[in-house]
């Protein structure tokens, strides 16, 4: 059985993800728009879960550090992150100014498993704001309780579980509201907004 400091840092760790992961940005919005198209959620929501529970294993294993003393890393990954989300965020821009189309992705293969794959795992690891988050600030956090940051980490890797797969399978319940081509075409507006406005954040020297 787990002894009281173990429970104690497994349930902090759960609220410390949570309020790390609950946020609107470009995978968790990306994740809503897919779950509301019903369009490959199992894998996108494995995808994010696995993701997160590497993520946030490589920072409670030291990685925080590893990366302070690369700086140029950080600023490449900051630049490839930037260029990707204004891509999308353009593509989302363009599906918002034709309604017809905005269920679908650009290209016809946009239902295809690869693309779809490809494109969350881009979203999550060309997201510097994940290795910012995760893996400095949750993992620095994590290796204050020592002899339990793992238990700290392991309920961050469970609140990750939860908030993709509520999100995933969740959002189907906004089908109905989706009916609408105009309701497509808001949340189009607010991907691109959200993907411009976060790649504008992760630009180095931003």
């Amino acid at each position: 059985m787990l002894n009281a400091a173990a429970w104690t840092a497994l349930v902090a760790g759960l609220v410390f993800g949570l309020s790390l992961i609950v946020a609107i940005g470009p995978q968790n919005t990306y994740v809503l728009r897919q779950g509301v198209l019903r369009r490959h959620v199992a894998t996108i929501v494995t995808i994010c879960s696995f993701s997160d529970a590497l993520l946030i294993a490589a920072g409670v294993g030291g990685a925080s550090a590893a990366l302070a003393g690369h700086r140029w890393l950080l600023s490449l990954v900051r630049t490839a992150g930037a260029v990707f989300l204004f891509g999308y965020g353009a593509l989302a821009a363009r599906r918002a100014c034709r309604p017809a189309a905005a269920r679908t992705d650009a290209g016809a293969n946009g239902a295809s498993w690869t693309a779809v794959a490809g494109a969350c795992l881009a979203f999550t690891w060309l997201n510097p704001a994940v290795y910012l988050d995760t893996v400095v600030l949750l993992g620095s956090v994590a290796n204050t309780r020592p002899g339990h940051q793992w238990w700290f980490g392991g309920g961050a890797m469970v609140a990750s579980t939860l908030w993709f797969t509520g999100l995933g399978f969740g959002a189907r319940l906004l089908e109905r509201v989706f009916e609408r081509p105009r309701a497509w075409q808001l949340l189009d507006v607010f991907v691109a907004v959200v993907m411009v406005g976060t790649g504008l954040r992760v630009l180095p020297g931003a």
